[in-house]
């Protein structure tokens, strides 16, 4: 079914149930963050952008000198900010400097990235391979241990910039949806306690203090005939929540 402003006008009916209690315990730290370079970054920008600096950027890759070059492989630190307790605290310092377009946005699509393991910086590589001229297709990645931490969230640039995604064929949905990717492959398992714990925070932070109004909810397939974001992710109990 084709998702038009028509759709949106009929079906902003509201669910008041409430999502099941989900447990969510600890995780393990997992290491640091791969990023791959692309036209335009310097090293100021890269630290500047992921909440930390140039000097522990150098220390990690044994960098003598801030020359890098596009397709440069680097491993980034932790961010200064990120935290399991509050998983979207670090990107507050970074939505502050933002011109919202609070009007734009009327939906949240989740997504699964269908790949074990990856990244903001690399999903933003691949989807520049593919033609995208804007890079990361997603508004924001959410980790899952192997590229970056276990639930750590990731602004891309098409938030920064109050770009339009490219995560769905749908160019009505692509203008107006909010593009959310959780790192995994949930044809064959479960998505973390972390990653539902940190989308959670984010979808509450987006609507509650960012955007200021209730947005619909979808997965992939709920748009478009596929098994995105996969038959283990628990995509039911957040429509009854989110819906």
């Amino acid at each position: 079914m084709g998702f038009t402003r028509r759709w949106f006008t009929k079906n902003l009916i509201l669910s008041s149930f409430a999502l099941p209690v989900l447990s969510f315990f600890p995780h393990a730290v997992f290491g640091s963050i791969s990023y791959v370079v692309k036209r335009g970054d310097t090293l100021s920008g890269i630290a500047k952008r992921h909440d930390t600096s140039v000097s522990k950027i150098k220390r990690l890759n044994n960098l003598k000198t801030d020359l890098i070059k596009i397709g440069q492989k680097l491993t980034l630190p932790d961010p200064i900010n990120y935290s399991y307790r509050d998983p979207i605290r670090h990107l507050k310092s970074q939505n502050a400097k933002i011109k919202l377009k609070r009007k734009q946005w009327e939906i949240i699509v989740v997504h699964h990235s269908a790949t074990e393991r990856g990244n903001a910086s690399m999903f933003d590589q691949s989807h520049r391979q593919r033609g995208m001229q804007n890079g990361l297709a997603y508004h924001f990645v959410i980790g899952n241990g192997t590229d970056s931490k276990d639930g750590q969230i990731e602004m891309g640039s098409r938030w920064i910039k109050q770009l339009h995604g490219g995560h769905v064929k749908n160019t009505y949905i692509n203008e107006v949806g909010i593009g959310i990717c959780l790192v995994g492959n949930f044809e064959k398992t479960k998505p973390s306690q972390a990653q539902l714990k940190s989308l959670i925070a984010l979808i509450d932070w987006l609507q509650g203090y960012i955007l200021d109004k209730r947005l619909k909810f979808a997965g992939h397939k709920d748009i478009e005939k596929n098994l995105c974001p996969g038959k283990h992710f628990p995509l039911k109990a957040f429509h009854r929540k989110y819906s």
